[in-house]
């Protein structure tokens, strides 16, 4: 044992119903460090963070060490007590209680009694500070947007003395601004000698926070390095046992048919003057910043953000779309960039899902849904998009992101459309992943769907799009040929330089 490290995991094995998450994982945590942890969607990260905040007990044979002492973690409740706190993606906070009653709540010096209320505002101020924000702890927590909710959930742990700070995906739903701010609060962390353990798919993020890096592959632990030594290509073969980088796939064939023409679409706060046209077997890839209008114009097309002005023009006729079902009649399928609460329903098996929007076509006369004729549907789906495991009954939320991201394309495929929009198809996806919904667009293109993809990622948009809209404060600013196409060259029409 060293006084160097708060944590440290030693044989740490968990098994659930015959089948290893965990076998035999490490991961030692220096005082203070900004320390990454990374794997495919499915090498054990989540479950080696329930274990060691004690949402699951670890199998027999397993070291855990705070303060170079050997300990059993029982519960979350006594995680917190040990001083590790996790903060999810999904921020696990009351909205209708005051800051300063989500800081302290829990907390025994300020509960266990009568309440002191100039306790709590104290000691939430104190945490606050301690974070380096500016939030007013009289605010009721559901009035913050989410990055002030996640500084309320750090403040949180400090003011139960954590010791490590565990970091689960946290810029999934932040902006730019607030990414760069949650930055500066890790580095605050750092100083005041509170570790923190970074949980991301993003290169980008891994290499500006951390100082070393922890790498899982199917439940196994592969290595630890400092960041420095090692190089993005060496951190990707390590996390998935291979060489793996975004292949540019040209089209087979580009039909000179125009499936979608847009002619100078407004929306006011949006975006304005849209115009451009997506030919039958194209990928279009439209990027920009956060706040560049390239959602809501997504929306727009499939009828979910009315226009105020322009038309949208379908196989050469206009057409009014003025809702979703809308859009699906003219064929046009949308998967939309959080998967979770617009495109999925995590507690619905794959099949369920896959064949929902259209329940109506595989319906009897007697009105009752085919369920034979359903369950072979969804098996020709999961077969043509591989998704993993081929178990149509499985609930889609335990399903890994990747796959979950393949349901949500299988689900809009089954409507058949000409027309297919996505927007951050990849997000929070491992780089396997990745590379295979990468083909599936290419192969859905190939057979004559018009595709649209909205990316942050430039590295994806590059190497998918066979044209790229450049989007920047609600206009489209510059069309790059896919041959004339460098990540460079896009962010500086991005950033307007």
């Amino acid at each position: 044992m060293t006084s160097d490290y708060i944590v440290q995991l030693k044989h740490v094995s968990k098994t659930f119903g015959g089948i290893k998450a965990l076998d035999d994982v490490s991961l030692d945590i220096k005082r203070g460090e900004v320390h990454a942890l990374v794997g495919e969607n499915g090498a054990g990260k989540s479950t080696l963070i329930k274990v060691l905040s004690g949402v699951h007990f670890p199998d027999d044979g397993a070291e855990i060490y705070i303060n170079n002492e050997k300990v059993i973690i029982r519960n979350p409740m006594d995680a917190i007590r040990k001083g590790i706190s996790v903060i999810y993606q999904d921020i696990s906070l009351f909205p209708n209680l005051t800051v300063a009653e989500n800081i302290c709540i829990g907390n025994d010096e300020v509960w266990k009694r009568k309440l002191n209320w100039s306790q709590i505002q104290q000691l939430a101020e104190s945490a606050i500070a301690k974070v380096g924000a500016a939030i007013d702890p009289g605010m009721m927590l559901k009035d913050l947007n989410l990055a002030s909710q996640q500084i309320v959930a750090i403040a949180r742990a400090i003011s139960f003395n954590a010791s490590l700070i565990i970091m689960d995906e946290p810029t999934s739903a932040l902006s730019s601004g607030e990414v760069e701010n949650l930055y500066q609060i890790v580095d605050n962390l750092h100083k005041n000698n509170i570790a923190v353990l970074f949980i991301s798919h993003k290169f980008d993020e891994i290499y500006h926070v951390a100082a070393r890096v922890t790498i899982l592959r199917d439940g196994k632990f592969i290595a630890a390095h400092d960041i420095q030594d090692v190089d993005r290509p060496e951190l990707i073969r390590l996390m998935v046992g291979r060489d793996v980088e975004y292949i540019s796939m040209n089209s087979e064939k580009i039909w000179d048919e125009e499936v979608l023409k847009v002619n100078h679409l407004s929306k006011k706060g949006n975006f304005r003057d849209i115009s451009f046209s997506l030919k039958k077997g194209e990928i279009i890839g439209i990027t920009g910043l956060v706040g560049s209008g390239r959602s809501e114009l997504a929306k727009a097309i499939f009828g979910l953000n009315k226009p105020d002005s322009g038309e949208i023009i379908l196989n050469g006729s206009a057409v009014t779309i003025a809702s979703s079902n809308d859009a699906v009649q003219h064929g046009i399928g949308y998967v939309p960039e959080n998967r979770q609460l617009e495109g999925l329903i995590g507690k619905s098996s794959v099949c369920q899902n896959i064949t929902l929007p259209i329940l109506n076509s595989l319906c009897n006369s007697y009105n009752c849904v085919d369920v034979a004729k359903e369950r072979l549907l969804a098996q020709e789906y999961i077969e043509k998009l591989d998704v993993r495991p081929k178990d149509m009954d499985k609930l889609v939320g335990q399903l890994s992101g990747g796959n979950q991201q393949k349901v949500v394309l299988a689900k809009w495929l089954v409507t058949k459309p000409k027309i297919l929009i996505t927007d951050e198809p990849t997000s929070g996806v491992d780089i396997g992943a990745k590379i295979e919904i990468h083909k599936v667009l290419r192969q859905l293109a190939n057979s004559g769907i018009g595709i649209i993809v909205i990316s942050s990622e430039l590295p994806e948009i590059v190497a998918v799009s066979d044209k790229i809209l450049v989007m920047r404060q609600g206009s489209i600013v510059s069309v790059i040929d896919k041959n004339h196409a460098t990540q460079e060259a896009i962010l500086a029409k991005a950033l307007g330089a």
